[in-house]
C-alpha cells in the first residue's frame, strides 16, 4: 500500500511542526526516528488522519485523509504509546469485539473474529482478563489485537517497546517481525529497527535522513550527539 505525503505541511499555534514533506513510503516495514519534537509524531498521526496537513495533502492507499477521512482510517490502525490508553472496555474480549459492533457486524461474527484475533497472537487465555490487570507485553499484543481485528492494511505503533523488559521487549519484536501487515514504527529503540526496509529521521520538523536502517541511525546519532 502506497502511503503519499505531497508537500504536506503542519502548523501548530503559530510554530511549524511538520516543514513541507514530499515523499511515497510502500515498504513492508518501515522505522520513523527523531529528537522529541522533531515531528515524527506528527507526521505519523497524518497517515491516519489524527492530524489534518494545513497545506498540501497525504493520501492513503488514493484515498485522501481529508476529503475520503473514513475510508483512508480505515485503511490504517494505530497504537499509542501507551496501549492501555486505547482500551476502551474493562475486558479484553470486550475491548476487542468493541471495533467490530462499531461495523455492525452480527454476534456470531464478532465472536467468532474476536476468538481467531486473540488465538493468533496467543493471548486467548487473556480473553476476560481485566485490561488494567495486564502486563506491559500483554497490553502491547492485546492492542493490537483490538486494532487489527478490523483489517487495516497498515499498523502504526508509537514506541511499542517503551517500559518493556527483554523478555517483553523481544516478544514484540517477534510480534512485529512476524505481521503479514505493512508496519511503521515510531521508536528510540534503534535495534528494534535491524532488519527493517527503510528509516526515516526527522529533525526540527524536517526529514532529514531516508535510508536503510545503519544510515539512517549513523545520520541520527550524528544528530543527536550535537
Amino acid at each position: 500500500m502506497d502511503i503519499v505525503f505531497s508537500a504536506a505541511t503542519m502548523h501548530y499555534a503559530g510554530r511549524v511542526a511538520l516543514h513541507p514533506l514530499s515523499l511515497s513510503l510502500c515498504e513492508r516495514r518501515i522505522g520513523v526516528v527523531g529528537l522529541n519534537g522533531s515531528g515524527k509524531t506528527t507526521m505519523a498521526r497524518m497517515i491516519n488522519g489524527l492530524v489534518k496537513p494545513t497545506d498540501g495533502r497525504v493520501t492513503v492507499d488514493g484515498l485522501d485523509t481529508i476529503t475520503d477521512e473514513d475510508a483512508a482510517r480505515g485503511k490504517t490502525g494505530l497504537i499509542f504509546q501507551n496501549p492501555q490508553h486505547q482500551m476502551i472496555l474493562p475486558v479484553l474480549a470486550d475491548d476487542i469485539a468493541f471495533g467490530l459492533k462499531n461495523r455492525g457486524l452480527d454476534k456470531v461474527e464478532i465472536e467468532s473474529r474476536t476468538q481467531a484475533i486473540l488465538e493468533r497472537f496467543g493471548i486467548a487465555h487473556l480473553a476476560r482478563r481485566r485490561v488494567h490487570e495486564l502486563s506491559g507485553g500483554e497490553s502491547q499484543l492485546g492492542a493490537i489485537a483490538s486494532v487489527l481485528v478490523t483489517g487495516p492494511e497498515l499498523l502504526i505503533l508509537d514506541e511499542p517497546t517503551n517500559q518493556l523488559d527483554l523478555k517483553n521487549r523481544a516478544m514484540i519484536e517477534r510480534t512485529l517481525a512476524a505481521l503479514p501487515e505493512q508496519v511503521l514504527v515510531i521508536t528510540h529503540d534503534l535495534p528494534l529497527l535491524d532488519g527493517f526496509d527503510r528509516v526515516l529521521v526527522f529533525h526540527e520538523g524536517r526529514l532529514a535522513a531516508d535510508e536503510r536502517p545503519q544510515t539512517a541511525i549513523s545520520a541520527y546519532k550524528r544528530i543527536a550527539s550535537c
